[in-house]
């Protein structure tokens, strides 16, 4: 997709098929008035500044609408980030045309930069260059409304942005900067009345009726002919060549500066979305600058130019970042990309040839995924070394053509998005379902490639299938999925049928517990995502005993009223399993404090279980609230006790500040207690992308996880301290990988607890599809004692039905494990030694059977210890020792002694050997009494 937020086309709208309609009649005035066909679509307060492109600020209007509308009498007023007062305004005149952009220029800074193009009003209003209010009145009075605007009876839209005291929805676009811009995107279409949600920063995109900046490309010099004789000075080239402009690092060397008449053949045109432009090409690049790329990008508004063009283009220098919320220049991860701002495009010549694509084989980028810098910025690299890695690979082919053919898909298409994933190396890190897997931080999949489609079009392909042929187009770069393909040509489809995966049912001795994120289920989905969840419960996770359910929303989901309640919610997804042919699943949850629990804003997600009276008894207890913590506690039979079921983990704790807090509960299966505990942890929101300039990157959000995960360890060795034999398992979305800090920090590196992915194996280890990437978020954790306790004790699986899909009704897969619970008490096998009878000072073999797989014991004989063995996969083991020499002859006891002290003996005769033909008289005499006392050998 584009790297800038998306700004459609409006302009494509015909007006023609209006005829001669008459003007359409503004909308009456409401606060904030979402259903208003002109809205404000770009606000910048930098005009003129250090730094800034553009010498004047400015307000972008567009109309989005299918009829022109008239704007005269109303205006644009603007008050500062903290004011009350609004008595800075522009009055406006004319009408915005169906689907066109009205530019209102405002106050010009001391240093002057490139010119606006023409506006339709112009004013004196100097915006703040990094926080503000800006509003769009339907009339030409003053604004009385001191700091409470956005809600003001004529105002039809409002932009507070950076530190605003009022925005709309209550959430301020991204502060701004002097090279930087708020623009809503367009593409869709989004007007939610909340400037936080609609608005995205990013360089200035000034739009006028007459145009955009740099007059749009294709022939701007005005009509110059370059086929006459002699030759014109405009259609001559400059001395600059694209090479020279990209360099040979990732940062332009002549950034800022304007270059003249850098010639090159059109290769592509971008002509929807914000990022509008074309991509051009040397003909005859310079092979021996192999780290300068030959190709650069153009960003100019409704470009007129071809493929095949050959075009001359001055203009400014820069490298361009796509900037986040809450992101500036200083602190985005994103890599920037050179391109040109043209003041002048002269088209030279067209029907050339375009220069042949590179074509990305298997061994064309390198393996090593990402490049290493001593400063951790790896745009401080210069040179770039194409073949040590990709990222410095694809920066000196930026802005190239390259193919790929044949490409596999590995990240789900997305038409919504006009992105697909795919991959240029068929066979590495391959999943056995056609994705590519990661299996740690220094192994991301290099052959892994983003397309987007310069039409915006993609198919909603799976997994595992094909764009056969060729995907051509150049080198971009997209804040989701790093390097891409803006693809002008896209392989054709091919499905490839990839199916979802069933669990084995469990059987009647078998305890299953599943987790399952169900991404913010609220009453208002539709009934068609209460049914695909309800099938995949009872179809492809074969109804469950015990499931974790995690992003359960309140009653009226997003909705921000103070409702926390969920049993609507639950009654419509419980219901949906049953309509599917499932149990009557009952639930236990326990309602979270307003707000405290992070996630989608009013949404109030939470954990929640939902289990199956008829098999697994649920084992209520009152007492647990959302701040009270359960406590862990003996009970009578020796087995661990929750003081609340369910019960909060340790709620108050700081670990869980804005975020969801662990669900304990007790069930008991088949007669044996089994703890289970539903978890959400904390996202990994903040985090520093994994495709951007620092590497490694800064996985900041994984601090709070880290402490979470030391919480929720206690807890575990809480209930293990009570009984180290308890049933306990864990499940739910930790939101983190098998490998890292925080998982291997819970499972204390899989001695307390073990990780059941990891027991698949390693190219199976995946439960969710991010970037391309298939990648573990969701976990299921048993204890020791559960997962040693023979080779048929667990059985897991992983259900794919979402991630791997165009299609989700999740952006999570389920996953469930089969259990046999353990016992509270070892039981007792058997135990001998061999020889029965031995000389003194001689060897035993112990030998043990019928023990419980994984079982520790000590092996002892008349109470002293002689040493441990554990017990194998078969319930049997053995271990051979030499008695100690001075052991006195006669009857002992080799006793084996289980944790919790209970013990199994066998008889073993102590012999005096017949001494050797050179004894001493003592040991003969010792020997005739032991032939007394029948020690004898």
């Amino acid at each position: 997709m584009p790297v800038r937020s998306i700004k459609a086309s409006l302009a494509a709208v015909s007006v023609a098929l209006l005829g001669a309609a008459a003007l359409a009649v503004a909308p009456q005035a409401v606060a904030v008035q979402t259903s208003s066909d002109v809205v404000i679509s770009e606000v910048y307060g930098g005009g003129g500044n250090s730094g800034a492109p553009f010498s004047n600020d400015f307000i972008e209007l567009v109309n989005h609408g299918t009829a022109p509308v008239s704007v005269a009498g109303w205006s644009v007023q603007y008050a500062a980030a903290a004011g009350t007062s609004w008595t800075n305004k522009t009055t406006l005149t004319g009408s915005i045309a169906a689907g066109g952009f009205y530019l209102v220029a405002e106050s010009a800074g001391a240093t002057p930069s490139t010119a606006l193009p023409a506006p339709d009003a112009t004013g004196t209003i100097a915006l703040a260059a990094g926080a503000g209010k800006v509003a769009l009145v339907s009339d030409d009075t003053n604004l009385a409304c001191g700091s409470t605007c956005s809600t003001a009876a004529d105002v039809i839209d409002f932009v507070g942005y950076g530190a605003a005291s009022d925005s709309a929805g209550g959430h301020p676009a991204p502060a701004l900067g002097n090279a930087t811009s708020d623009q809503r995107t367009l593409t869709p279409y989004r007007n939610t009345g909340d400037n936080a949600a609609d608005f995205t920063a990013g360089a200035p995109t000034p739009s006028s009726s007459t145009g955009s900046a740099g007059g749009g490309g294709g022939g701007g010099t005005g009509g110059v002919d370059c086929s006459v004789t002699p030759l014109p000075d405009a259609c001559v080239p400059g001395t600059q060549t694209i090479q020279d402009v990209q360099g040979a690092g990732f940062i332009s060397p002549l950034k800022g500066e304007t270059v003249t008449k850098v010639a090159g053949i059109v290769t592509a045109v971008r002509s929807v979305g914000s990022s509008q432009g074309f991509w051009f090409q040397q003909s005859t690049p310079d092979a021996s600058r192999a780290n300068s790329s030959s190709g650069l990008f153009v960003f100019t508004k409704s470009p007129t130019v071809k493929p095949g063009d050959s075009v001359l283009v001055t203009g400014k220098v820069s490298d361009f970042y796509p900037l986040s919320s809450g992101e500036t220049l200083a602190t985005t991860s994103s890599l920037s990309t050179t391109e040109l701002a043209p003041s002048t495009i002269t088209t030279v010549s067209t029907g050339n040839s375009v220069p042949a694509p590179l074509v990305l084989g298997p061994a064309t980028v390198p393996e090593t995924f990402a490049a290493s810098s001593s400063t951790g910025n790896i745009e401080d690299i210069n040179p770039v070394v194409p073949s040590r890695s990709a990222q410095e690979f694809f920066e000196a082919h930026e802005g190239m053509l390259v193919e790929v053919d044949n490409a596999r898909v590995v990240g789900p298409g997305k038409p919504q998005f006009g992105e697909i994933y795919v991959t240029t190396k068929p066979t590495q890190q391959a999943t056995p379902r056609g994705g590519t897997y990661i299996a740690g931080y220094e192994a991301v999949p290099s052959g892994r490639l983003l397309v987007t489609a310069n039409s915006g079009s993609v198919p909603a392909a799976n997994v595992g299938d094909e764009l056969t042929g060729a995907t051509v187009g150049p080198v971009d770069y997209s804040t989701f999925g790093g390097y891409d393909i803006a693809a002008s040509l896209i392989g054709t489809y091919q499905d490839n049928h990839l199916a979802t995966t069933v669990a084995t049912p469990q059987q009647s001795d078998q305890l299953a517990v599943a987790t399952y994120n169900v991404e913010n289920l609220a009453p208002a989905d539709p009934a068609s995502k209460y049914a695909r969840l309800g099938a995949g419960v009872v179809d492809n996770l074969k109804s469950p005993d015990v499931i974790s359910v995690e992003e359960i929303q309140d009653n009226d989901g997003a909705t921000d009223d103070g409702v926390v309640a969920a049993d609507v919610t639950l009654t419509k997804l419980i219901a949906a399993i049953t309509a599917a042919g499932g149990p009557a699943y009952q639930s236990a949850e326990i309602d979270p404090v307003n707000d405290q629990d992070g996630g989608e804003p009013g949404g109030n997600i939470r954990v929640v279980f939902l289990y199956n009276p008829s098999r697994v008894s649920f084992v209520s207890k009152p007492g647990g609230d959302s701040t009270s913590a359960v406590a862990v506690t003996k009970a009578a039979d020796g087995t661990p006790e929750l003081s609340s079921s369910p019960g909060r983990v340790d709620p108050t704790n700081t670990a869980w500040t804005d975020s969801r807090k662990p669900l304990a509960g007790e069930f008991v299966f088949a007669g044996k207690k089994v703890i289970v505990v539903a978890n959400h942890f904390d996202s990994k929101g903040g985090d520093q992308n994994s495709d951007g300039r620092f590497q490694p990157p800064k996985r900041s959000s994984e601090i709070q996880r880290n402490q979470q995960a030391t919480v929720l360890n206690g807890f575990v060795k809480q209930v293990l301290a009570v009984d180290p034999r308890a049933n306990i398992v864990l499940a739910g979305d930790f939101n983190d990988y098998q490998f890292s800090a925080p998982i291997t920090r819970l499972t204390d590196n899989g001695t307390t607890l073990t990780d059941l992915i990891n027991t698949l194996p390693v190219n199976q280890r995946y439960t969710y599809n991010f970037n391309g990437i298939s990648q573990v978020l969701d976990h299921i954790f048993v204890s020791k004692p559960l997962s040693a306790a023979g080779p048929n004790a667990v059985q897991y699986d992983v259900i794919h039905l979402n991630s791997e899909f165009s299609d989700q009704v999740s952006d999570h897969d389920p996953q469930v494990v089969r259990i046999r619970p353990v016992p509270h008490l070892v039981p007792l096998g058997a135990v001998s030694v061999t020889p029965a009878k031995v000389r003194r000072g001689g060897a035993v073999t112990v030998a043990l059977r019928g023990w419980e797989p994984g079982t520790p014991l000590a092996v002892g004989i008349d109470s002293k210890p002689l040493t441990s063995v554990t017990i194998g996969a078969a319930g049997t083991a053995s271990v051979s020792h030499t008695l100690p020499a001075g052991l006195a002859p006669g009857k002992h006891a080799v006793t084996v002694t289980t944790a919790d002290g209970r013990s199994v003996s066998t008889p073993l005769q102590v012999c005096v050997p017949i001494p050797g033909p050179h004894a001493a008289p003592a040991e003969w005499v010792e020997y005739l009494i032991a032939i007394s006392r029948h020690t004898a050998c």
